[in-house]
């Protein structure tokens, strides 16, 4: 089965970094990725650009659609990146997640429907 890891931290951790932490960073989700891969976990995902480039699209009962900046939620937390593993079970999934190079946040770990 399929699960994706869905990596929350904070923006603000980021911004600072010096490139020596930003390379450690890279490199450390390398290793995580040569794992899940010699794992034959088929590892998939992406990083993705600040909250501050997002936009949301709020749909409620009315007929038009909302559109503001930034993410859904006033969060100290926001959604930063994703994996998409093929796990064993659930257990294996969190396995994995504990070896995620998070310093400050949470990996929510999600079965994904499979269509």
């Amino acid at each position: 089965m399929r699960y994706a890891l869905l990596i929350y931290e904070n923006n603000i951790d980021y911004q600072d970094a010096t490139p020596e932490q930003w390379q450690e960073a890279m490199e450390a989700h390398g290793r995580f990725s040569a794992e899940a891969a010699e794992r034959s976990m088929n590892p998939g995902g992406e990083a993705l650009q600040p909250t501050a480039t997002a936009r949301t699209v709020r749909f409620d009962n009315s007929t038009a659609a909302i559109v503001t900046d930034g993410p859904f939620a006033e969060t100290k937390e926001q959604l930063g990146g994703f994996y998409i593993l093929d796990c064993q079970s659930i257990d294996e999934a969190i396995e994995m997640a504990k070896k995620l190079p998070v310093l400050n946040g949470s990996v929510e770990v999600r079965p994904v429907i499979e269509f």
